[in-house]
Protein backbone atom coordinates (compact mmCIF):
# COMPACT_ATOMS: atom_id res chain seq x y z
CA UNK A 1 0.00 0.00 0.00
CA UNK A 2 1.45 3.34 -1.16
CA UNK A 3 1.95 6.04 1.39
CA UNK A 4 -0.38 9.07 2.06
CA UNK A 5 -0.09 12.44 2.72
CA UNK A 6 -0.73 15.01 5.48
CA UNK A 7 -1.97 18.85 4.81
CA UNK A 8 -1.85 20.92 7.82
CA UNK A 9 -4.50 23.26 6.71
CA UNK A 10 -5.29 26.86 8.88
CA UNK A 11 -8.99 27.03 8.93
CA UNK A 12 -8.83 30.64 10.16
CA UNK A 13 -10.74 32.44 13.00
CA UNK A 14 -14.34 32.16 12.11
CA UNK A 15 -15.74 33.66 9.01
CA UNK A 16 -15.64 31.19 6.12
CA UNK A 17 -14.85 33.73 3.78
CA UNK A 18 -11.47 34.04 5.68
CA UNK A 19 -10.90 30.44 4.44
CA UNK A 20 -8.24 30.04 1.91
CA UNK A 21 -8.34 29.12 -1.47
CA UNK A 22 -6.12 26.40 -1.20
CA UNK A 23 -6.96 25.52 2.09
CA UNK A 24 -10.49 24.76 0.30
CA UNK A 25 -9.05 22.86 -2.17
CA UNK A 26 -7.06 20.86 -0.10
CA UNK A 27 -10.37 19.98 2.20
CA UNK A 28 -12.00 18.71 -0.95
CA UNK A 29 -9.96 16.13 -1.79
CA UNK A 30 -9.26 14.85 1.71
CA UNK A 31 -10.05 11.42 2.98
CA UNK A 32 -9.61 11.62 6.39
CA UNK A 33 -10.52 14.83 8.15
CA UNK A 34 -8.95 15.30 11.43
CA UNK A 35 -10.31 18.81 13.39
CA UNK A 36 -10.06 20.79 16.37
CA UNK A 37 -13.16 22.70 18.61
CA UNK A 38 -12.34 25.89 17.21
CA UNK A 39 -12.83 25.28 13.17
CA UNK A 40 -15.84 27.14 12.45
CA UNK A 41 -18.84 26.16 11.37
CA UNK A 42 -19.00 27.16 7.83
CA UNK A 43 -15.54 25.71 7.35
CA UNK A 44 -16.82 22.06 8.70
CA UNK A 45 -19.77 22.40 6.40
CA UNK A 46 -17.46 22.28 3.46
CA UNK A 47 -16.18 19.10 4.29
CA UNK A 48 -16.85 16.67 1.95
CA UNK A 49 -19.42 13.47 2.29
CA UNK A 50 -18.01 10.32 2.82
CA UNK A 51 -15.03 11.42 4.26
CA UNK A 52 -13.89 10.15 7.57
CA UNK A 53 -14.03 12.70 10.58
CA UNK A 54 -12.00 12.55 13.74
CA UNK A 55 -12.94 14.98 16.17
CA UNK A 56 -9.93 15.86 18.33
CA UNK A 57 -11.72 18.71 19.93
CA UNK A 58 -8.77 20.64 21.13
CA UNK A 59 -9.70 23.80 23.58
CA UNK A 60 -7.98 25.16 26.80
CA UNK A 61 -7.92 23.05 29.33
CA UNK A 62 -10.10 20.52 27.76
CA UNK A 63 -8.79 17.93 24.97
CA UNK A 64 -10.53 14.80 23.32
CA UNK A 65 -7.37 13.28 22.80
CA UNK A 66 -4.07 14.35 24.40
CA UNK A 67 -1.41 15.87 21.58
CA UNK A 68 0.71 12.61 21.48
CA UNK A 69 -2.19 11.21 20.34
CA UNK A 70 -3.11 12.98 17.55
CA UNK A 71 0.42 13.13 16.60
CA UNK A 72 0.23 9.23 16.01
CA UNK A 73 -3.53 9.27 14.38
CA UNK A 74 -1.85 11.46 11.84
CA UNK A 75 0.88 9.01 11.43
CA UNK A 76 -1.38 5.91 11.13
CA UNK A 77 -4.19 7.43 8.81
CA UNK A 78 -1.03 8.41 6.61
CA UNK A 79 0.52 4.95 6.93
CA UNK A 80 -2.65 3.53 5.91
CA UNK A 81 -2.11 5.55 2.44
CA UNK A 82 -5.05 8.28 3.04
CA UNK A 83 -4.86 11.73 2.11
CA UNK A 84 -5.35 13.30 5.72
CA UNK A 85 -6.18 16.95 6.31
CA UNK A 86 -5.37 18.40 9.97
CA UNK A 87 -8.01 21.41 9.99
CA UNK A 88 -7.09 23.67 12.86
CA UNK A 89 -8.78 27.13 13.96
CA UNK A 90 -6.88 30.04 12.85
CA UNK A 91 -2.95 29.18 11.55
CA UNK A 92 -1.35 25.78 12.01
CA UNK A 93 1.72 27.45 13.30
CA UNK A 94 0.74 30.60 15.00
CA UNK A 95 0.27 28.21 19.29
CA UNK A 96 -1.34 25.83 16.94
CA UNK A 97 1.49 22.99 18.16
CA UNK A 98 1.66 22.32 13.80
CA UNK A 99 5.42 22.00 14.84
CA UNK A 100 4.60 19.28 17.11
CA UNK A 101 2.65 17.65 14.82
CA UNK A 102 5.29 17.55 11.61
CA UNK A 103 8.24 15.88 14.06
CA UNK A 104 6.30 12.11 14.07
CA UNK A 105 5.60 12.25 10.23
CA UNK A 106 8.83 13.82 9.39
CA UNK A 107 10.64 10.82 11.56
CA UNK A 108 8.60 8.91 9.58
CA UNK A 109 9.02 9.94 6.23
CA UNK A 110 5.05 11.19 5.59
CA UNK A 111 5.00 13.29 2.75
CA UNK A 112 3.18 16.81 4.21
CA UNK A 113 2.08 20.12 3.54
CA UNK A 114 1.46 23.32 5.23
CA UNK A 115 -1.39 25.70 4.05
CA UNK A 116 -0.94 28.47 6.45
CA UNK A 117 -4.46 30.23 7.70
CA UNK A 118 -5.66 33.82 8.31
CA UNK A 119 -4.59 34.37 12.06
CA UNK A 120 -6.87 35.50 15.05
CA UNK A 121 -4.59 38.21 16.08
CA UNK A 122 -5.19 40.25 12.62
CA UNK A 123 -7.89 39.38 11.57
CA UNK A 124 -9.80 39.79 14.75
CA UNK A 125 -9.16 42.85 15.38
CA UNK A 126 -9.57 44.08 12.06
CA UNK A 127 -13.17 43.37 12.35
CA UNK A 128 -13.06 45.16 15.16
CA UNK A 129 -11.80 48.14 13.57
CA UNK A 130 -8.62 47.89 15.57
CA UNK A 131 -5.22 48.32 13.01
CA UNK A 132 -2.44 46.77 14.62
CA UNK A 133 -0.26 48.76 13.16
CA UNK A 134 -0.09 52.49 12.45
CA UNK A 135 2.56 54.57 12.09
CA UNK A 136 0.71 57.21 14.12
CA UNK A 137 0.41 55.10 17.15
CA UNK A 138 3.05 52.11 16.96
CA UNK A 139 4.99 50.67 14.13
CA UNK A 140 5.74 46.87 15.30
CA UNK A 141 2.83 43.86 16.81
CA UNK A 142 3.84 41.15 18.87
CA UNK A 143 1.91 38.04 19.68
CA UNK A 144 2.30 36.34 23.07
CA UNK A 145 0.57 33.19 24.26
CA UNK A 146 -1.54 34.48 27.53
CA UNK A 147 -2.08 30.61 28.43
CA UNK A 148 0.30 28.71 31.37
CA UNK A 149 -0.52 26.06 33.32
CA UNK A 150 -2.58 26.01 36.50
CA UNK A 151 -0.07 27.33 39.74
CA UNK A 152 2.10 28.21 37.71
CA UNK A 153 3.79 32.00 36.94
CA UNK A 154 4.34 33.48 33.43
CA UNK A 155 7.87 33.29 32.46
CA UNK A 156 6.99 36.85 29.93
CA UNK A 157 9.32 39.51 30.15
CA UNK A 158 6.72 42.04 30.56
CA UNK A 159 9.14 44.95 30.80
CA UNK A 160 10.74 43.92 27.36
CA UNK A 161 7.27 44.04 25.98
CA UNK A 162 6.44 47.67 27.00
CA UNK A 163 9.88 48.97 25.92
CA UNK A 164 8.72 47.84 22.85
CA UNK A 165 6.11 50.25 22.65
CA UNK A 166 4.15 48.24 20.01
CA UNK A 167 0.87 46.59 19.79
CA UNK A 168 0.68 43.48 22.37
CA UNK A 169 -1.50 40.69 21.40
CA UNK A 170 -2.19 37.97 24.13
CA UNK A 171 -4.20 34.86 22.85
CA UNK A 172 -5.52 32.16 25.13
CA UNK A 173 -5.06 34.74 27.83
CA UNK A 174 -8.64 35.25 29.12
CA UNK A 175 -8.32 33.21 32.23
CA UNK A 176 -5.35 34.86 32.78
CA UNK A 177 -6.10 38.62 32.11
CA UNK A 178 -5.63 40.37 35.39
CA UNK A 179 -2.02 38.79 35.53
CA UNK A 180 -1.21 40.09 32.59
CA UNK A 181 -2.38 43.42 32.78
CA UNK A 182 -1.18 43.79 36.37
CA UNK A 183 2.49 42.47 34.91
CA UNK A 184 2.23 45.26 32.18
CA UNK A 185 1.47 47.70 34.49
CA UNK A 186 4.27 46.77 36.95
CA UNK A 187 6.45 46.53 33.42
CA UNK A 188 6.21 50.15 33.17
CA UNK A 189 3.02 50.70 31.48
CA UNK A 190 1.03 53.86 31.65
CA UNK A 191 -2.02 52.60 33.48
CA UNK A 192 -4.60 54.36 31.20
CA UNK A 193 -3.15 52.53 28.10
CA UNK A 194 -6.00 51.46 25.83
CA UNK A 195 -6.49 47.83 26.25
CA UNK A 196 -9.36 45.21 24.58
CA UNK A 197 -10.84 42.15 24.57
CA UNK A 198 -12.19 40.62 21.37
CA UNK A 199 -14.53 37.94 22.01
CA UNK A 200 -15.22 35.26 19.16
CA UNK A 201 -14.36 37.38 16.55
CA UNK A 202 -14.98 37.54 12.90
CA UNK A 203 -18.37 35.90 13.83
CA UNK A 204 -21.83 36.43 14.43
CA UNK A 205 -20.88 36.47 18.74
CA UNK A 206 -18.51 38.94 17.83
CA UNK A 207 -18.20 41.15 20.75
CA UNK A 208 -15.42 44.37 21.86
CA UNK A 209 -14.46 45.51 25.69
CA UNK A 210 -12.32 48.90 25.40
CA UNK A 211 -11.03 50.13 28.19
CA UNK A 212 -7.22 50.69 30.15
CA UNK A 213 -4.85 48.39 31.04
CA UNK A 214 -5.58 49.19 34.50
CA UNK A 215 -9.71 48.60 34.09
CA UNK A 216 -10.31 45.84 31.39
CA UNK A 217 -10.54 43.09 34.12
CA UNK A 218 -13.11 44.93 36.14
CA UNK A 219 -15.03 45.70 32.57
CA UNK A 220 -15.02 42.12 31.66
CA UNK A 221 -16.54 41.10 35.08
CA UNK A 222 -18.89 43.72 34.61
CA UNK A 223 -19.85 42.95 30.91
CA UNK A 224 -19.19 39.59 30.90
CA UNK A 225 -16.96 37.56 28.16
CA UNK A 226 -16.95 33.97 26.79
CA UNK A 227 -14.24 32.14 24.68
CA UNK A 228 -12.00 32.02 22.64
CA UNK A 229 -11.32 36.14 22.66
CA UNK A 230 -7.80 37.64 22.33
CA UNK A 231 -6.38 40.35 24.30
CA UNK A 232 -5.08 43.51 22.78
CA UNK A 233 -3.25 46.17 24.31
CA UNK A 234 -1.66 49.64 22.77
CA UNK A 235 -2.96 53.60 21.86
CA UNK A 236 -4.40 51.43 18.53
CA UNK A 237 -7.67 50.06 20.57
CA UNK A 238 -8.63 53.73 20.88
CA UNK A 239 -9.32 53.50 17.69
CA UNK A 240 -12.19 50.92 17.73
CA UNK A 241 -15.00 53.50 18.01
CA UNK A 242 -13.95 55.13 14.93
CA UNK A 243 -13.03 52.35 12.23
CA UNK A 244 -15.43 49.80 13.68
CA UNK A 245 -17.52 48.43 10.44
CA UNK A 246 -18.40 45.10 10.99
CA UNK A 247 -21.12 45.93 13.24
CA UNK A 248 -22.78 48.38 10.93
CA UNK A 249 -23.70 45.34 8.20
CA UNK A 250 -27.39 45.06 8.64
CA UNK A 251 -27.38 41.06 9.32
CA UNK A 252 -24.39 41.68 11.95
CA UNK A 253 -25.00 39.38 14.94
CA UNK A 254 -27.47 37.37 13.09
CA UNK A 255 -26.97 33.20 12.65
CA UNK A 256 -28.42 31.92 9.59
CA UNK A 257 -28.49 28.25 8.91
CA UNK A 258 -28.94 27.41 4.86
CA UNK A 259 -30.80 24.01 3.89
CA UNK A 260 -30.68 24.40 -0.06
CA UNK A 261 -29.26 21.61 -2.17
CA UNK A 262 -25.52 21.71 -2.02
CA UNK A 263 -25.10 22.93 -5.63
CA UNK A 264 -27.67 25.69 -5.23
CA UNK A 265 -26.17 27.08 -1.71
CA UNK A 266 -23.67 29.58 -2.48
CA UNK A 267 -25.69 31.97 -3.73
CA UNK A 268 -28.02 32.57 -0.99
CA UNK A 269 -25.23 32.03 1.78
CA UNK A 270 -22.79 34.42 -0.14
CA UNK A 271 -25.96 37.25 -0.46
CA UNK A 272 -26.85 36.43 3.32
CA UNK A 273 -22.51 36.83 4.13
CA UNK A 274 -22.30 40.33 2.11
CA UNK A 275 -25.43 41.57 4.30
CA UNK A 276 -23.02 40.33 7.48
CA UNK A 277 -25.01 37.46 8.76
CA UNK A 278 -22.74 34.26 9.87
CA UNK A 279 -23.79 31.87 7.23
CA UNK A 280 -24.30 27.65 8.00
CA UNK A 281 -24.60 25.79 4.97
CA UNK A 282 -26.09 22.43 6.28
CA UNK A 283 -27.80 20.69 3.32
CA UNK A 284 -30.91 19.17 4.33
CA UNK A 285 -31.23 17.75 0.92
CA UNK A 286 -29.34 16.07 -2.09
CA UNK A 287 -30.44 15.32 -5.60
CA UNK A 288 -29.37 12.20 -7.22
CA UNK A 289 -30.36 12.28 -11.46
CA UNK A 290 -32.34 9.76 -12.67
CA UNK A 291 -30.63 9.27 -16.01
CA UNK A 292 -32.83 6.86 -17.29
CA UNK A 293 -36.26 5.23 -16.60
CA UNK A 294 -39.02 4.13 -19.15
CA UNK A 295 -40.43 7.09 -18.54
CA UNK A 296 -38.02 9.24 -19.62
CA UNK A 297 -37.21 6.97 -22.77
CA UNK A 298 -40.83 7.18 -23.79
CA UNK A 299 -40.86 11.18 -23.44
CA UNK A 300 -37.85 11.30 -25.24
CA UNK A 301 -38.96 9.55 -28.18
CA UNK A 302 -41.71 11.46 -28.73
CA UNK A 303 -40.51 14.67 -28.04
CA UNK A 304 -41.60 16.36 -31.22
CA UNK A 305 -45.53 15.36 -29.64
CA UNK A 306 -45.46 17.92 -26.67
CA UNK A 307 -46.60 21.60 -26.82
CA UNK A 308 -45.07 22.43 -23.62
CA UNK A 309 -42.52 21.36 -21.68
CA UNK A 310 -42.71 22.99 -17.62
CA UNK A 311 -39.04 23.08 -15.44
CA UNK A 312 -40.15 23.56 -11.93
CA UNK A 313 -36.12 23.71 -10.39
CA UNK A 314 -33.39 24.98 -11.68
CA UNK A 315 -32.62 21.60 -11.06
CA UNK A 316 -34.53 19.95 -13.18
CA UNK A 317 -33.05 22.19 -16.46
CA UNK A 318 -29.80 21.12 -15.43
CA UNK A 319 -30.49 17.25 -15.37
CA UNK A 320 -32.97 17.90 -18.60
CA UNK A 321 -30.26 18.86 -20.38
CA UNK A 322 -27.86 16.44 -19.26
CA UNK A 323 -30.17 13.84 -20.47
CA UNK A 324 -30.25 15.30 -23.41
CA UNK A 325 -26.83 15.56 -23.79
CA UNK A 326 -26.20 12.13 -23.25
CA UNK A 327 -28.57 10.77 -25.58
CA UNK A 328 -27.40 12.86 -28.50
CA UNK A 329 -29.76 15.41 -28.66
CA UNK A 330 -29.73 18.82 -28.88
CA UNK A 331 -32.11 21.67 -28.78
CA UNK A 332 -33.05 21.33 -32.51
CA UNK A 333 -35.10 18.41 -30.88
CA UNK A 334 -37.26 21.09 -28.79
CA UNK A 335 -37.92 22.83 -31.77
CA UNK A 336 -41.48 22.37 -31.62
CA UNK A 337 -42.15 23.46 -27.97
CA UNK A 338 -42.95 26.48 -25.62
CA UNK A 339 -41.41 26.20 -21.82
CA UNK A 340 -42.73 27.41 -18.65
CA UNK A 341 -40.82 27.89 -15.90
CA UNK A 342 -41.68 28.69 -12.25
CA UNK A 343 -39.29 31.52 -11.61
CA UNK A 344 -36.66 33.65 -12.34
CA UNK A 345 -33.91 31.07 -11.61
CA UNK A 346 -35.26 28.38 -13.47
CA UNK A 347 -35.88 31.08 -16.24
CA UNK A 348 -31.99 31.98 -15.74
CA UNK A 349 -30.93 28.24 -16.15
CA UNK A 350 -33.13 27.66 -19.19
CA UNK A 351 -31.30 31.07 -20.62
CA UNK A 352 -27.71 29.46 -19.97
CA UNK A 353 -28.70 26.48 -22.13
CA UNK A 354 -29.65 29.16 -25.20
CA UNK A 355 -33.58 28.59 -25.05
CA UNK A 356 -35.98 31.86 -23.66
CA UNK A 357 -38.93 30.92 -21.57
CA UNK A 358 -42.33 31.48 -23.12
CA UNK A 359 -44.30 31.66 -19.36
CA UNK A 360 -43.63 32.49 -15.45
CA UNK A 361 -45.75 32.65 -13.50
CA UNK A 362 -47.05 36.01 -11.40
CA UNK A 363 -46.18 33.82 -8.50
CA UNK A 364 -43.39 31.13 -8.15
CA UNK A 365 -45.02 28.40 -7.28
CA UNK A 366 -46.10 25.16 -8.56
CA UNK A 367 -49.54 25.55 -7.98
CA UNK A 368 -49.81 29.15 -9.63
CA UNK A 369 -47.72 27.66 -12.55
CA UNK A 370 -50.41 25.36 -13.05
CA UNK A 371 -53.43 27.70 -12.57
CA UNK A 372 -51.78 30.85 -14.75
CA UNK A 373 -50.65 28.24 -17.43
CA UNK A 374 -53.85 26.31 -17.69
CA UNK A 375 -55.82 28.92 -19.42
CA UNK A 376 -53.08 29.49 -22.17
CA UNK A 377 -52.59 25.78 -23.47
CA UNK A 378 -55.11 24.25 -26.07
CA UNK A 379 -57.67 21.72 -25.77
CA UNK A 380 -55.50 18.20 -26.15
CA UNK A 381 -52.11 19.97 -25.58
CA UNK A 382 -49.11 17.57 -24.83
CA UNK A 383 -47.40 18.83 -21.50
CA UNK A 384 -44.06 17.17 -20.43
CA UNK A 385 -43.14 17.91 -16.70
CA UNK A 386 -39.79 16.36 -15.77
CA UNK A 387 -39.08 17.14 -12.36
CA UNK A 388 -38.15 15.73 -8.90
CA UNK A 389 -39.58 12.60 -8.15
CA UNK A 390 -41.31 13.44 -4.97
CA UNK A 391 -42.74 16.96 -6.15
CA UNK A 392 -46.11 18.62 -5.43
CA UNK A 393 -49.29 17.49 -7.13
CA UNK A 394 -50.88 21.53 -7.18
CA UNK A 395 -49.40 21.79 -10.51
CA UNK A 396 -50.78 18.71 -12.44
CA UNK A 397 -54.11 19.19 -9.98
CA UNK A 398 -54.13 22.58 -11.94
CA UNK A 399 -53.57 21.38 -15.55
CA UNK A 400 -56.04 18.57 -14.92
CA UNK A 401 -58.23 21.69 -16.03
CA UNK A 402 -57.40 21.97 -19.49
CA UNK A 403 -60.03 19.67 -21.49
CA UNK A 404 -58.08 16.44 -22.60
CA UNK A 405 -54.91 17.25 -21.47
CA UNK A 406 -52.14 14.75 -21.64
CA UNK A 407 -49.67 15.31 -18.56
CA UNK A 408 -46.53 13.12 -18.67
CA UNK A 409 -45.07 13.86 -15.27
CA UNK A 410 -41.70 12.11 -15.52
CA UNK A 411 -39.23 12.49 -12.63
CA UNK A 412 -35.86 12.86 -13.65
CA UNK A 413 -34.05 13.26 -10.49
CA UNK A 414 -34.90 12.07 -6.91
CA UNK A 415 -34.45 14.17 -3.70
CA UNK A 416 -32.29 12.88 -0.80
CA UNK A 417 -32.42 13.38 3.03
CA UNK A 418 -28.97 14.07 4.77
CA UNK A 419 -27.81 15.10 8.12
CA UNK A 420 -24.50 16.35 9.21
CA UNK A 421 -21.95 14.53 10.67
CA UNK A 422 -19.50 17.17 12.53
CA UNK A 423 -22.66 19.87 13.81
CA UNK A 424 -25.30 18.98 15.92
CA UNK A 425 -28.16 21.20 14.24
CA UNK A 426 -30.82 20.39 17.02
CA UNK A 427 -28.43 21.64 19.61
CA UNK A 428 -27.65 24.77 17.83
CA UNK A 429 -31.09 25.52 18.11
CA UNK A 430 -31.52 24.54 21.30
CA UNK A 431 -29.25 26.49 22.40
CA UNK A 432 -29.74 29.82 20.74
CA UNK A 433 -26.76 29.61 18.77
CA UNK A 434 -28.77 29.82 14.98
CA UNK A 435 -31.35 32.52 14.58
CA UNK A 436 -33.32 31.89 11.39
CA UNK A 437 -33.53 28.52 8.97
CA UNK A 438 -33.48 29.61 5.75
CA UNK A 439 -35.87 27.47 3.75
CA UNK A 440 -36.54 27.70 -0.32
CA UNK A 441 -38.72 24.63 -1.08
CA UNK A 442 -41.01 21.96 1.27
CA UNK A 443 -38.48 19.48 0.21
CA UNK A 444 -35.67 21.26 2.25
CA UNK A 445 -38.24 22.04 5.14
CA UNK A 446 -39.10 18.05 5.09
CA UNK A 447 -35.07 17.08 4.59
CA UNK A 448 -34.24 19.10 7.59
CA UNK A 449 -36.91 17.95 9.86
CA UNK A 450 -36.06 14.09 8.94
CA UNK A 451 -32.57 14.88 9.88
CA UNK A 452 -33.18 16.67 13.01
CA UNK A 453 -35.93 14.08 13.95
CA UNK A 454 -37.27 14.52 17.52
CA UNK A 455 -35.89 18.22 17.97
CA UNK A 456 -38.30 20.70 19.64
CA UNK A 457 -39.33 22.53 16.02
CA UNK A 458 -41.04 25.59 18.36
CA UNK A 459 -37.43 26.97 18.48
CA UNK A 460 -36.85 27.13 14.78
CA UNK A 461 -37.93 30.44 13.02
CA UNK A 462 -38.10 29.44 9.75
CA UNK A 463 -37.63 31.94 5.95
CA UNK A 464 -39.36 31.27 3.81
CA UNK A 465 -39.20 31.47 -0.15
CA UNK A 466 -42.86 30.68 -0.28
CA UNK A 467 -46.25 30.17 1.18
CA UNK A 468 -46.11 26.52 -0.16
CA UNK A 469 -42.73 25.95 2.11
CA UNK A 470 -44.37 28.15 4.92
CA UNK A 471 -46.82 25.83 5.01
CA UNK A 472 -44.49 23.10 5.10
CA UNK A 473 -42.57 24.52 8.18
CA UNK A 474 -45.38 25.26 10.15
CA UNK A 475 -46.85 21.90 9.87
CA UNK A 476 -43.58 20.80 12.01
CA UNK A 477 -44.75 24.13 14.56
CA UNK A 478 -41.93 26.12 13.01
CA UNK A 479 -42.62 30.11 13.50
CA UNK A 480 -42.73 31.23 9.65
CA UNK A 481 -41.56 34.41 7.70
CA UNK A 482 -42.46 34.59 3.97
CA UNK A 483 -40.81 36.31 1.46
CA UNK A 484 -43.16 39.25 -0.74
CA UNK A 485 -42.05 36.78 -4.08
CA UNK A 486 -40.08 34.03 -4.36
CA UNK A 487 -36.57 35.29 -5.07
CA UNK A 488 -33.44 35.00 -3.35
CA UNK A 489 -33.17 38.48 -2.96
CA UNK A 490 -36.72 38.86 -1.17
CA UNK A 491 -35.31 35.88 1.13
CA UNK A 492 -32.69 38.40 1.72
CA UNK A 493 -34.73 41.38 2.40
CA UNK A 494 -37.06 39.15 4.81
CA UNK A 495 -34.45 38.05 7.17
CA UNK A 496 -33.03 41.69 7.27
CA UNK A 497 -36.61 42.90 8.18
CA UNK A 498 -37.26 40.24 10.62
CA UNK A 499 -33.74 40.41 12.44
CA UNK A 500 -34.23 44.22 13.00
CA UNK A 501 -37.79 43.67 14.34
CA UNK A 502 -35.85 41.28 16.66
CA UNK A 503 -32.77 43.67 17.36
CA UNK A 504 -35.51 46.57 17.69
CA UNK A 505 -37.77 44.10 20.61
CA UNK A 506 -40.97 44.54 18.54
Amino acid sequence: MSVGKVWLVGAGPSDVGLFTLKGKKVLEQAEVVVYDALVGHGVLSMIPKGVKLIDVGKRAGNHTLPQWRINEVLLEEAQAGKRVVRLKGGDPFMFGRGGEELELLSANNIPYEVVPGVTSPLSVPAYNGIPVTHRDYCSSLHIITGHKKKGETYDTDFEALVRTKGTLVFMMGVSALEDICNGLIRGGMDKDMPAAILQKGTSARQKRIVATVSTLKAEVDRQGIETPAIIVVGKVCALADEFYWYEKLPLYGCRVLVTRPRELASKMSDALREKGAEVVELPAIRTEPIMESAEINKALANLDSYQWIGFTSQIGVRVFFDILKERKMDIRSLAGCKFAVIGAATKKALEERGLFADFIPSVYDGETLGRELAPICNSGDKILLPRAKMGGKEIVEELKQIPDVQIDDVPIYDTLYEKSEVIDEAAQFANGNIDYAVFTSASTVHGFAKAVAGMDFTTVEAICIGRQTADAAASYGMKTHVADKARIEHVIDKTVEVFNKKKEGK
